[in-house]
């Protein structure tokens, strides 16, 4: 056998390198591990200094508790950490960095020089490493108490490395969100980054909501803020808080979405989907969600130990997570009403707890538990019908009797102020008495409503806004009568794997719920002998294959729901009124009404918007009036 061919030990410095691999991909990596070692440290203030993208020159420096003169070469050793000391700390580790290789991996492809001075010490010192086998030097230095740590010319002996590094600017644009991402996290600690000597971001300490909301909008940018939903739930040992972006404040691209478990970003798939399924009936095709949540849960009953860069996490409980996450937020996007998005921006004010007996504690079933929970509190609202329909009252999902049209314009006129039909239409004296969305003046082009409101002018597709209440409307009745199953002729008999056939067998009551008779033949085969009426013409056996894929990766499924929900929202549309159809005004004001009182009534089906306001303001700058 040659020497070539032979195990042998790799050199320290090596080692480390390949260990940088892992950790060390570009400057943003560098800094994540250098910001979280500060703030494991207890600083209050964090300065980054930064020279082309990075490359050049990283410099942190906090006011941390620093690091005493015998622990300095120990720092930069691998596998050396003062976070853990046995198996039981791994279990509930509550600091950001503990696996004791970031700042060797570091050393090993830059050059690096840390200076630390503890509250106890009389004078600061440096450490340095140089040389093949990374021998540490330590010296006398000047430094205020806290930790400042310098890397220049990361990947100078890499080259390979580097040639991977992009533009300057894409660099330093990585870099830049690794640290928005901390500093969401850490309101308590004021970050400042310079770059080629430019001061970029100056974010001070924020204590309160108000300063905690000036920050998120620093981040996030202010449109986020105006437009964001404020909550905070705590329900079985699960604490969430934080901002989500209304469905109309959505991006392009995932680019605004911030999630913490217990302070550290992640990126969970599990997290993903909830948040995705939540969304799913409000956003515009291809669009995304924007938000920036805090949940808070027992470190032992979370594993942050599962990916090298500790971006994924590992719950002992995943569908527990899951449907509270998606039942939150499902609950919180559902209760927005025009009055939420007319309001000025109390993002900052005040954090709004989501209501509804069972906010939080939904199961795979979804939208469907969802809605019934609703049928027991839904006070009776007037449901507004096409023209000539006439109106009836609607209460608990049960019609009453159709009340003729003239009677119903009738009660509608006595009911809200009287609507003259003079066209020098205006509010009625009483301003405070004005609905959200105000009064109805005119239909535009047989398309659109226009109504007066307090603010100003409003702007209603009215075709896309009825969608909205038939389609929440449809969602509700098939929640209190539940789904009909329609038997079939010849049962379709499925092979999968025994994993997925246990599945199955598992969830066969929630199958059940929703209209699906399953049976197992064998240790590897089903049969489906029945399926809901409403999806007759769908592929049920590709049906039940993906829906089972989900529940083994996600413990919960909303496959049935989305397929139910597409056909509930082509019947809503068939069966709204269509546009250039000529509406009364007091058919118009039962529409905008109803607007006020349905869920989701900001989108149409298809996650377009359904209303718009123009204020004042916005009017007097078409026409330049104050200039």
């Amino acid at each position: 056998m040659s020497d070539a061919a032979r195990i042998q030990l790799l050199s320290p410095r090596l080692a480390n390198q390949i260990a940088a691999g892992e950790v060390v991909e570009r400057p943003a990596s560098v800094i994540k591990e250098l910001l979280e070692n500060s703030l494991d440290s207890g600083a209050k203030r964090i300065d980054v200094d930064v020279e082309q993208g990075g490359v050049k020159l990283l410099r942190v420096r906090d006011d941390g508790s620093g690091i005493a003169e015998d622990d300095l070469p120990l720092a930069l050793a691998r596998h050396a950490t003062s976070k853990i000391r046995e198996l039981e700390d791994l279990e509930q580790v509550m600091s950001l960095g503990f696996r004791g290789e970031a700042l060797a991996s570091i050393s090993s492809v830059s050059r690096l020089t840390m200076t630390s001075r503890t509250a106890e010490a009389e004078q600061a010192w440096q450490v340095e490493t140089e040389g093949r086998d990374m021998q540490p030097r330590v010296q006398p230095a000047a430094h205020p108490v806290g930790t400042s740590v310098e890397v220049r010319d990361l990947f100078f002996n890499t080259p390979a490395r580097r040639k991977f590094l992009r533009t300057e600017k894409t660099e330093f644009d990585h870099l830049q969100e690794v640290i928005k991402r901390l500093a969401l996290a850490r309101f308590d600690v004021a970050f400042h980054l310079r770059h080629n000597g430019k001061t970029v971001l100056s974010l001070h300490e924020a204590n309160d909501q108000t300063s905690r909301g000036r920050r998120v909008a620093s981040v996030c940018g202010p449109a986020f803020l105006e437009q964001a939903l404020p909550i905070e739930i705590e329900r079985n040992g699960l604490h969430l808080w934080g901002w989500v972006g209304l469905p109309t404040f959505s991006r392009s691209q995932a680019d605004l979405q911030y999630f913490y478990v217990n302070g550290r970003t992640v990126r969970d798939k599990l997290v993903a989907h909830a948040v995705r399924q939540a969304y799913r009936d409000v956003l515009f095709n291809g669009r995304h969600p924007t938000f920036v949540l805090f949940l808070e849960v027992d470190p032992a009953v979370v594993d942050v130990n599962v990916h090298p860069t500790k971006h994924e996490v590992r719950f002992r409980d995943g569908r527990m997570v899951h449907d509270f996450l998606y039942g939150t937020l499902h609950r919180a996007l559902g209760e927005v009403r025009p009055e939420d998005q007319l309001a000025a921006p109390a993002a900052v004010e005040q954090m709004v707890r989501p209501t509804g007996a069972a906010a939080g504690e939904f199961g795979p079933q979804g939208e469907i538990g969802l809605a019934a929970s609703t049928l027991e509190t839904q006070p009776a609202t007037n449901v507004w019908r096409s023209p000539g329909a006439g109106y009836q009252q609607y209460s608990g999902g049960s019609p009453a009797a159709a009340v003729p049209a003239a009677e119903a314009q009738s009660a509608y006129r006595e009911f809200f102020a009287p609507m003259p039909s003079s066209p020098a239409m205006g509010l009625p004296a009483e301003q405070g008495d004005v609905p959200p969305l105000g009064y109805a003046i005119a239909q535009l082009k047989g398309v659109y409503i226009l109504a007066e409101n307090v603010q100003g002018m409003v702007l209603v597709d009215m075709h896309a806004a009825h969608e909205r209440i038939t389609y929440e409307r449809l969602k509700v009745a098939m929640a209190s009568e539940g789904l009909r199953g329609q038997p079939l002729l010849v049962p379709e008999s499925i092979a999968l794997s025994q994993r997925e056939a246990d599945c199955a067998e598992e969830h066969a009551d929630w199958f059940q719920r929703l209209g699906f008779e399953l049976q197992r033949l064998g240790p590897e085969t089903l049969a489906i002998r029945q399926i809901p009426a409403l999806l007759k013409q769908a592929e049920a056996t590709r049906l039940v294959h993906d829906v089972l894929a989900d529940l083994l990766e996600y413990g919960t499924s909303d496959r049935i729901q989305a397929h139910l929900n597409e056909l509930l929202g082509t019947m809503a549309c068939h069966g709204s009124v269509r546009a250039n159809r000529r509406l009364t005004l007091p058919e118009m004001n039962a529409l905008l009404r109803d607007m006020e009182h349905t869920e989701r009534s900001g989108q149409c089906n298809h996650g377009r918007p359904t209303w718009t306001q123009l204020a004042m303001d916005d009017l007097d700058k078409l026409f330049l009036r104050g200039r």
